[in-house]
């Protein structure tokens, strides 16, 4: 069994415009810490991901998953289309 866990961050961050530095200054954690995490080089504790998911507003479910997610615009999908 895998032990990794994929993230969002960098997707959350360069949505809304925010840079590592402003990310980890809110966190209160060095802004290397923030590449680590959206690298998967570090796995954030609980009250952690929760701070960060608190942050961007949604859920801790939208940030991390113990399953890649799916890559954006990778895929077709019924969306676009019309009837």
């Amino acid at each position: 069994m895998s032990e990794t866990v994929y993230n969002r961050i960098a997707v959350l961050r360069a949505e809304r415009g925010i840079s590592r530095r402003q990310l980890a200054d809110a966190l209160g954690v060095h802004y290397q810490t923030v590449g680590y995490l959206e690298r998967g080089e570090f796995r954030p504790s609980l009250h952690l991901a929760l701070r960060i998911a608190a942050y961007f507003e949604v859920s801790v479910e939208v940030v991390f998953s113990i399953e890649p997610f799916p890559r954006i615009g990778g895929a077709t999908s019924d969306a676009g289309r019309t009837a």
